[in-house]
């Protein structure tokens, strides 16, 4: 293969809550860089090219500020996928990979027609050799199926397909873009695949520490995404499971979790009980693995697996079951307020959120739900719903109220709902809360399921 001596122009299709973020920090890290992420959905692109940084399309803080110092020197958003591919050394693979839903695998498989879409359009596009990188969360050996893609092309043009996957949480993208825990990068062991590996470690050892890069066979790179996902919903799937026993027993699960999470061999992170994991990542990949093990024989691996999302539907629901109770196990007339759109703060992507399926299921027993969220809109929260597929598109209109005031959807509640980590609930005036409501009045939270009656 044919590499140039340094990589002076990188192009990303993809323009979502990895490709924009990663890009940004990447450009701002290698000014000599010429990046470009495309993306074929103009709303989007128009989002990211906004003279009125709020309104690009993905919140994280700190981001703004860089795409701002960025954006129109080295770093471009574009529909124009042509050129920016063809003038690119490096190309990364940053489209979504949702679970499939017909099909071979349907429920549990990872959906790769937008990888193998942009595949076939790289193979193309491309008049020059090229560095492909997988930057999207995909089930181990999909390096295979794009290579056999790129090869197909019949034009001489040679590709190196590179494993580098994200391990970037929502709310703290940029430090986890600028301070990793590690950079993982697979490739071939092969001579050409050596180099390729190595260019791509260049632009990184721009900002990180070179112990900190780890180079790996692909099919390793591939698989590591999956498991660290996995072993963190463990986690939290763990310490959910206590809380039921917890709240049987009279113990606190709060000082359970504090006291195992001092013993240095477990650590404290991901011990903090809630109603369950959500996120567009640790429930699809968990799913995705269990598929995998299944589809190699591996049953009692895919069962140990399975379990732990058995456990965080079992939580979700718990609580949906607490709000019930309170509630008298009615919910016609009633109106409750959710202060969240979803469970994680500094964020605005709701995608698989534990508070939709709990919003959800409310509304089987035609509960009046109103969602309060500081970056969440309501266009997406009724997406998210229509996304079940549990009633229509109209029943969930009716059902679900968006609010801009808390306060004002507080009056004439019967139950609040706290299901976020957004920092501004904590500094509510509860005794204003209640004066709102109606009585008798509850306030559930999903940290440690107590309930407070007025």
């Amino acid at each position: 293969m044919i590499f140039p001596d340094k990589i002076r122009s990188i192009c990303c299709i993809g323009a979502g809550y990895v490709g924009g973020p990663t890009m940004t920090v990447i450009a701002e890290k290698c000014p000599d860089i010429k990046v470009t992420v495309v993306d074929i959905n103009t709303e989007k692109i128009n989002q990211w090219n906004s003279d009125d940084l709020d309104k690009i399309p993905v919140y994280e803080p700190g981001l703004k500020e860089i795409v701002a110092k960025t954006r129109g020197k080295n770093l471009f958003f574009s529909t124009e996928m042509y050129e920016a591919i063809k003038e690119a050394d490096m190309i990364f693979m940053s489209v979504n990979t949702p679970t499939k839903t017909f099909g071979k695998g349907k429920g549990m498989a990872a959906d790769l027609k937008y990888i193998e879409a942009s595949a076939r359009m790289i193979a193309r596009i491309a008049d020059k050799d090229k560095i492909v990188v997988e930057k999207s969360t995909i089930p181990i050996r999909t390096a295979q199926a794009v290579r056999k893609i790129l090869s197909n092309s019949d034009n001489g043009i040679k590709f190196q397909v590179l494993s580098n996957p994200e391990f970037l949480a929502e709310g703290t993208a940029i430090p986890d873009l600028h301070f990793p825990d590690r950079v993982l990068i697979g490739g071939d062991l092969s001579e050409d695949g050596s180099r390729a590996i190595n260019l791509l470690a260049s632009v990184y050892e721009r900002w990180v520490l070179v112990e900190k890069i780890l180079k790996t066979n692909i099919w390793s790179s591939e698989l590591s995404k999956l498991v660290a996902n996995a072993f963190l919903a463990q986690r939290i799937s763990s310490i959910n499971s206590i809380s039921a026993l917890c709240e049987k027993t009279g113990a606190n699960v709060e000082e359970v979790s504090k006291a195992i999470g001092m013993d240095s061999r477990i650590g404290p992170k991901f011990l903090k009980p809630s109603v369950g994991f959500g996120g567009s990542c640790f429930q699809k990949d968990i799913l995705n693995l269990v598929y995998i093990c299944r589809s190699y024989g591996l049953n009692e691996v895919a069962d140990y697996w399975d379990n732990v999302l058995k456990i965080n539907d079992f939580q979700k629901y718990r609580f949906v079951d607490a709000i019930l109770e309170a509630l008298n196990n009615t919910l016609p007339i009633k109106k409750l307020l959710f202060s969240d759109g979803h469970l994680k703060k500094d964020t605005n992507d709701s995608r698989e959120s534990a508070a939709i399926y709990i919003a959800d299921r409310l509304m089987e027993d035609k509960g009046e739900i109103y969602v309060y969220d500081p970056k969440v809109s309501e266009q997406r929260m009724l997406d998210d719903l229509n996304y079940l597929n549990t009633r229509t598109q109209e029943e969930n209109a009716m059902l679900l109220h968006y609010t801009k005031d808390p306060y004002e959807a507080m009056k004439d509640s019967f139950a609040i709902a706290v299901i976020t980590e957004w920092d501004e609930f904590v500094t509510y005036d509860w005794n204003k809360v209640f004066s709102h409501m109606l009585k008798p009045a509850y306030i559930l939270t999903e940290e440690i399921f107590w309930i407070t009656i007025n």
